[in-house]
C-alpha cells in the first residue's frame, strides 16, 4: 500500500493537469526511498522503477506502458489497471513473499551513481526531438514560480559544467 503523503501528491499532479507520467513518479519515487531507508532492496534500478509504477496503476494512475514495452510489460500493466478498478483483498501469502524476496536484495539500485546512469540509458533511446517536447510540456503545466525556480536549477547547473570544463555551444 503507498503511503498517504504519495497519494495526495499524486492526486494533486493529477488536479493541477500534470501527465500520468508525473503522477507516477511520486510512487517511483517513493520506491526508490524505500530501498534507500532498507525497507527493501531491488535486483536493479529498473526494478525498482517497474514496481514504483505497478504501485501508480493499482492506486488508479493511468499510464500507459512504453511504445517498445514487451508484451509481458503490457499484460502487467493491464493486470494493475484492473486490480486498480477493482479492490480485491491482497493474499497476505503472496504479499509476505515479495517482500521476503525484495529484502534480500540489494540497496545499490537506489544510489544516485545507479539512477544516474539508468536515467542517461532512458534519455540515450529517445530522439533530441522527443526530449525537446517533453521539456516544453513540462515548462507549460509549471507555475510561474515553479518556473522561475527551473530557470535558477538550470542556471546554477550550466554555471557548474562551466567550471567542471563541460563546454556546451
Amino acid at each position: 500500500m503507498p503511503e498517504a503523503a504519495t497519494l495526495k501528491r499524486a492526486r494533486r499532479d493529477k488536479r493541477e493537469g500534470k501527465a500520468p507520467s508525473t503522477q507516477a513518479g511520486e510512487f517511483v519515487r517513493e520506491e526508490i526511498e524505500h530501498v534507500r531507508e532498507g525497507k527493501h532492496g531491488a535486483r536493479s534500478t529498473k526494478q525498482a522503477i517497474a514496481i514504483g509504477l505497478s504501485k501508480a496503476r493499482r492506486a488508479g494512475v493511468k499510464v500507459s506502458p512504453g511504445k517498445t514495452a514487451s508484451k509481458s510489460t503490457r499484460h502487467k500493466a493491464e493486470q494493475d489497471i484492473e486490480a486498480g478498478e477493482e479492490h480485491k483483498p491482497v493474499s497476505k501469502k503472496r504479499s509476505r513473499a515479495t517482500t521476503k524476496a525484495l529484502e534480500r536484495e540489494g540497496h545499490s539500485a537506489a544510489s544516485k551513481k545507479a539512477l544516474s546512469t539508468q536515467g542517461r540509458k532512458a534519455a540515450k533511446k529517445r530522439t533530441a526531438a522527443d526530449r525537446s517536447a517533453a521539456a516544453k510540456k513540462a515548462a507549460r503545466t509549471k507555475g510561474p514560480a515553479e518556473r522561475s525556480a527551473a530557470a535558477r536549477k538550470a542556471a546554477r547547473t550550466r554555471a557548474s559544467h562551466a567550471h567542471h570544463g563541460h563546454a556546451h555551444a
